[in-house]
């Protein structure tokens, strides 16, 4: 952390030819006023890795390589300057502006100390650890609010009030009286005194779509201008907040239950959102349950489903890369195995089992061959090394590694041999869930498998002039971007078309007059 923040205010001041206090102060100005937490400077002959060992936000423990983003600068005392000599202090200055960098970073371990936030902050942890909304008057798992798995997460609640009353159910007496449902259909046609929604919706296979996984299938996404100085500015840090309270993760615009027009780059395109399409009736039907970091292991489950009372749905299981990505020295020893991953996965389906109403399906997906990430990304320049051309992808995998925070080293990694043996673990845990899919039977669901699209939507890509490196997340160089989330949309669905389409129910015939209604009695 402290390594970007310095990397950023060291490039403001040389992108804006001005000094380092005055591309502080600017840093400052662009972001949100009670995120404005940066106040130590030090002078730009020193590297961002040198800054942050001076101020002691970086260590070398005993035994340990010495991490460093950048190449080191040639100054004779280097090494000496990260053991903590005076070496330092001819070559670096250090100016105390506002409050101390450190003191700054510290104070996140600390703030839940205070009496007044103890609460709010344990009540955070629980809404994140168990994947709930952290306002929910009614407690039926829905919200009227966006963030902090609020509706960005699963459909919005339209009476958070009544527990009775959320996205998905059947319609209460066909909702005469009032929208049981929050797909917007309620009320009598004046013209044959029958309900809306027993016009329009019965018998039209209405269900949901969930997603249980991952980082990937929560959409995780830093926004490249944080850290691009070339294109910072006020304006890019005004989702901020937004981004923060949603864990980094946008899940809004994601390839399952996307349903906003994308504000992050490329377009939205989501199974929702065709389903939707398909099915006026299913407006407001999803939950996207996905955690950064989830493994099959750790799925722990807070579908808001009834088996008595709510409609089917269509449940995506998709843990892409977690059960064989760690920060581990030793990767591969910490990877799933294929009898844990048999285990884990019976046991999420068993579990399904038990909530789904009959009717429901479920689609395992494959794990990505993360070899891809290497292979298109490497010798490219990150974000931060744009201006400078000097960090590369490569860089930044090994410094990660080197801290034992990468995201996969199995996979981001120079080490061709641990490349390919994680890509074979995933192929083994992929047709585990294939065998699942064809051996296994439950009562209240039929069970489908399919693999991760990621070749044919660098095909897709390729035919629109495209670039393969556009289809990952920049900044992480990990997580697919958002144009690889629509046109793998596209993919799935074209195969569910061809292969399942009894999963995806059909047309509704009444589409065209439902939208009419609306537009008539101005989109309510």
């Amino acid at each position: 952390g402290c390594v970007l923040v310095v990397s950023v205010i060291e490039q403001l001041a040389q992108w804006h030819n001005s000094t380092v206090k005055a591309a502080m102060e600017r840093l400052c100005n662009y972001i949100p006023g009670k995120y404005q937490i940066i106040h130590h400077i030090i002078d730009r002959e020193m590297n961002a890795d040198v800054v942050c060992h001076s101020l002691k936000l970086c260590k070398q423990d005993p035994g340990q390589p010495l991490c460093h983003l950048y190449p080191p600068p040639k100054v004779s005392c280097f090494f000496t300057f990260f053991k903590a000599t005076d070496c330092g202090r001819t070559n670096a200055s250090i100016f105390f502006y506002f409050l101390p960098l450190q003191k700054s970073f510290m104070g996140f371990s600390s703030v839940c100390a205070f009496p007044l936030l103890a609460n709010l902050c344990e009540k955070i942890k629980y809404v994140m650890r168990n994947k709930l909304p952290f306002e929910d008057f009614d407690g039926d798992k829905f919200s009227t609010f966006p963030t902090l798995r609020g509706y960005h997460w699963r459909g919005r609640d339209c009476n958070d009030k009544n527990t009775t009353v959320y996205p998905g159910r059947r319609p209460d007496n066909w909702d005469v009286k009032s929208d049981s449902n929050c797909n917007g259909i309620w009320g009598v046609d004046p013209k044959d005194g029958i309900p809306y929604e027993e016009k329009f919706c019965k018998g039209a296979d209405s269900q949901g779509v969930m997603l249980l996984g991952d980082s990937a299938g929560a959409h995780f996404h830093i926004p490249p201008e944080w850290m691009t100085v070339t294109q910072m500015s006020a304006k890019s840090f005004a989702n901020l907040p937004m981004a923060f309270t949603d864990e980094l993760d946008w899940p809004q615009f994601s390839e399952i239950t996307g349903f906003l027009n994308s504000t992050i780059g490329g377009w939205t395109d989501s199974l929702y959102l065709r389903l939707r399409r398909r099915n006026r009736c299913n407006h407001r039907d999803l939950q996207n349950i996905s955690q950064n970091g989830m493994l099959t292991a750790y799925l722990s489950f807070s579908l808001a489903r009834n088996q008595l009372l709510d409609n089917p749905a269509i449940v995506i299981y998709a843990t892409i890369g977690n059960d064989v990505c760690n920060g581990n020295r030793d990767t591969l020893a910490h990877m799933t195995t294929p009898k844990e991953m048999l285990s884990n996965v019976v046991q999420a389906l068993q579990y399904l089992d038990s909530r789904l109403p009959n009717g429901s399906h479920v689609i395992l997906t494959g794990l990505v061959d993360g070899r891809f990430l290497w292979d298109n990304l490497h010798d490219r320049y990150h974000p931060l090394g744009q201006l400078n051309r000097d960090i590369t992808y490569s860089q930044l995998y090994s410094f990660l590694d080197c801290l034992q925070v990468s995201p996969c080293s199995g996979w981001l990694t120079p080490n061709e041999t641990l490349r390919n043996l994680t890509s074979e673990r995933a192929l083994q845990l992929s047709n585990v869930l294939k065998e699942i899919a064809r051996s296994e039977k439950f009562a209240n669901f039929d069970i489908f498998y399919m693999d991760f699209p990621l070749r044919q939507t660098a095909e897709e890509w390729h035919k629109m002039g495209g670039e393969p490196w556009q289809l990952i997340e920049p900044v992480d160089g990990f997580h697919p971007s958002q144009i690889a989330a629509a046109l793998g949309t596209s993919i799935t669905w074209q195969k569910a078309l061809h292969e399942w389409p009894q999963v995806l129910g059909k047309e509704n015939p009444f589409n065209d007059q439902i939208e009419a209604i609306f537009k008539d009695q101005g989109g309510h």
